[in-house]
């Protein structure tokens, strides 16, 4: 009995779990380029439900030993202390099998290079959330999840502001057992697509990677003879495909 009762559950969650909206942001990183002001990021749903989607942000800093904090930002609604990145409009309706936008629009110094932490956040709307739903539409909506298991997953994106005045400048050292790209210019580069192979067998790679070196640091591997190294070295909109060999 125990057994036939699991055969039916086991049929029926994986249909109760997918009810609901099903949000998509597309790539984790953004770069807003040095001439650029805003940057338009679409939200996607995938699900079978209208999603409501908050935006949040927050601030990373960087402290001496390059640990990261994220802060929040200084209070927007003043004009005098705009200072930082913001969402407009920061609340999102994403209809189903539909996509909406939100433009994220930089404000403030931009003498070096700055980085945020923007988070897509899919809620059950409530009237402090300020969507501009009824409340009759809440009441059903609501009706509508707990119909089933739904899991309101969101996502947290990186969003690199380049300096205003941005100057590329990678430096590179190949020696005998070690490799390294020094970033010297002002603005974040990018190691993508880094692999590690074997140059006898394609099969014996290590897991692909990807690195975002930021001013004044760098990525560098130590070098194993009978193997390759591969990679995308992208600076800006400018990218060359390097081979090192072991």
């Amino acid at each position: 009995m125990n057994y036939r009762l699991a055969l039916l559950l086991a049929g029926w969650l994986p249909l109760i779990s997918h009810a609901g909206p099903a949000i998509n942001v597309g790539v984790v990183y953004d770069y807003l380029d040095g001439d650029k002001s805003t940057y338009l990021k679409r939200v996607f749903n995938s699900g079978d439900a209208t999603a409501f989607v908050k935006i949040n942000i927050l601030e990373i800093v960087y402290d001496a030993d390059g640990t990261a904090r994220e802060i929040p930002l200084v209070n927007q609604t003043e004009a005098n202390a705009r200072d930082g990145l913001m969402a407009s409009p920061a609340r999102l309706i994403v209809p189903a099998n539909g996509m909406q936008g939100s433009r994220l629009v930089f404000m403030g110094e931009r003498e070096q290079e700055r980085y945020f932490r923007v988070r897509f956040v899919p809620v059950v709307p409530e009237k402090e959330d300020e969507f501009a739903v009824a409340e009759e539409e809440r009441d059903e909506y609501k009706k509508g999840l707990s119909a089933g298991v739904n899991v309101l997953a969101g996502y947290g994106t990186v969003f690199f502001v380049r300096p205003r005045e941005t100057r590329f400048n990678s430096v590179i050292s190949n020696e005998a057992s070690r490799y390294e790209v020094r970033n010297s210019g002002n603005s974040t580069v990018v190691v993508d697509e880094f692999r590690n192979c074997s140059a006898k067998n394609e099969r014996d790679c290590q897991p692909t990677t990807k690195h975002h070196v930021l001013p004044g640091r760098s990525f560098k591997f130590d070098k194993q003879s009978g193997r390759e190294y591969n990679f995308m070295l992208i600076e800006g909109k400018s990218s060359k495909s390097i081979e090192v060999k072991g």
